[in-house]
């Protein structure tokens, strides 16, 4: 009975320390940036909670991963922003990986009389045909990098262990754009109730985000090599997709993308862009 009293002692005592060392973000002040952080919002650095056990397997188990601060895009990339960067680099890289699939009917990007225009109407809508190489190369191009998955997860639940960028809250039609076609999105920033803590929006439906993570179990290890840009394997998507419902736009979520689809991407794919940055708050 003494021991086991001690183990449940234990185990109190090292839940109280886990509520101290992650405080609660439903009170976070947003921070905007400025300069070259136009556009983006701070994440500021230390403990998290990612993932969940008792989700689905590759969500488990949950665990505290610790970040330096950075800065996000609020919004997903829109066609608009893409097209300026079609126009400096054209539509693939050099190596021939592919940033702009020209083929595709669904892409919004085309070329008229030697000048890549956005179809109209589509200017402020998220660009979601992307590759993943597109992505990273749009990115760096930047001066900015995708998001890994960890930093992708913080800057969608915040610090407090909350499900959806919103709350634990079920998500509902004033939250997201979500229940819909894969290939039906809305214009970003439209849904300003279901920003996240540190207000990012469009976390949850609209298009699957890519980040710079492989996707490999959990414990996330950042040093394990699952954030080598030059391995060619599945990597993490995160955010649902308007076809996505329930927990499945859950801030927790992760799917793998595989190879022949990382490659050429689809119109449910994609992206915000992050950065690293000094500055303390």
């Amino acid at each position: 009975m003494v021991r086991m009293s001690r183990v449940i002692a234990a185990a109190l005592l090292a839940a109280w320390a886990l509520q101290i060392a992650i405080p609660m973000t439903a009170g976070a002040a947003v921070v905007e940036g400025k300069g070259k952080f136009a556009g983006m919002v701070f994440i500021p650095g230390g403990p998290f909670s990612m993932g969940r056990s008792g989700g689905p397997p590759d969500e488990n188990p949950g665990h505290i991963v610790h970040l330096p601060a950075f800065y996000i895009d609020k919004n997903l990339v829109t066609w608009a922003q893409y097209a300026e960067f079609i126009r400096a680099k054209g539509p693939a890289g050099p190596k021939g990986e592919m940033y702009l699939d020209v083929y595709d009917n669904d892409t919004q990007i085309m070329n008229i009389k030697g000048k890549w225009v956005v179809y109209k109407g589509y200017e402020n809508f998220p660009a979601g045909e992307m590759a993943w190489q597109g992505a990273v190369a749009y990115c760096k191009w930047r001066e900015k990098r995708l998001p890994s998955e960890a930093e992708w997860e913080k800057a969608a639940r915040g610090a407090d262990g909350r499900l959806y960028p919103w709350g634990n809250q079920k998500p509902a039609k004033d939250l997201a754009f979500f229940g819909g076609f894969r290939n039906d999105v809305a214009q970003v920033g439209q849904y300003p109730a279901g920003a996240s803590p540190y207000g990012a929006l469009d976390m949850a439906g609209q298009v699957w985000e890519w980040t710079r993570s492989l996707y490999r179990p959990y414990p996330y290890v950042p040093k394990d090599g699952r954030e080598n840009l030059k391995f060619h394997d599945a990597r993490v998507a995160r955010g649902g997709n308007t076809s996505r419902e329930g927990e499945e736009l859950s801030s927790t979520s992760r799917v793998p993308v595989y190879p022949g689809r990382l490659d050429s991407g689809h119109r449910y794919f994609g992206f915000r862009c992050a950065s690293k940055t000094e500055l303390l708050l």
